[in-house]
């Protein structure tokens, strides 16, 4: 009687996190840390090597941003999750602006559909153009792509999803790494 009334809380918990949305998330969050995501994979001064037109930032070289933390994330205005992220990203960048450089790249995009974009929203967030190849080593294959590279260039964060980035974990993981 005992090991069916266990076998039966066990499958109800199992399909809560299955099921219920954000259930599964949130439990990811509180027993793997997003520090844990990515290991030790470095992005090289070749890599870094990218020419960028700035949309609302001055026009810059990825390479500019070596050596300091950077929030690198690959979007597009077509890219429906990349839109659904965009609220959160602003509100990481005002209030981490300081901390971490941030380097967004529209990808696959018109500069005036960009400007359009960022302007009806009144986004603030560093946005480019890339005028040169970009290294395979941190070519999305997915929208949104988003890393986090600390000073050496090692990619702590690699998230090929759209996701909330103004969270508590974040915060702590950026106050980490500017250490």
């Amino acid at each position: 009687m005992k090991k069916g009334i266990i076998f039966i809380v066990l499958i109800v918990i199992i399909g809560i996190i299955a099921f219920v949305p954000g259930v599964k998330d949130f439990l990811k969050n509180q027993f793997f840390p997003i520090a844990t995501i990515e290991n030790a994979v470095h992005v090289s001064e070749e890599d870094y090597d990218v020419d960028l037109k700035g949309i609302n930032a001055p026009s810059t070289n990825l390479k500019n941003f070596k050596d300091k933390a950077v929030f690198l994330n690959f979007w597009g205005t077509w890219c429906p999750p990349c839109r659904k992220e965009w609220p959160s990203i602003q509100k990481l960048y005002d209030s981490r602006k300081g901390n971490v450089d941030f380097v967004l790249i529209a990808m696959n995009d018109k500069e005036e559909d960009v400007r359009k974009f960022l302007k009806e929203n009144n986004y603030t967030v560093p946005v480019y153009i890339a005028q040169s190849p970009i290294s395979e080593k941190i070519l999305p294959k997915v929208f949104p792509t988003t890393f986090l590279l600390d000073k050496s260039g090692r990619i702590l964060i690699k998230e090929d999803a759209s996701k909330d980035w103004d969270t508590e974990s974040v915060h702590q993981f950026i106050d980490n790494i500017i250490k």
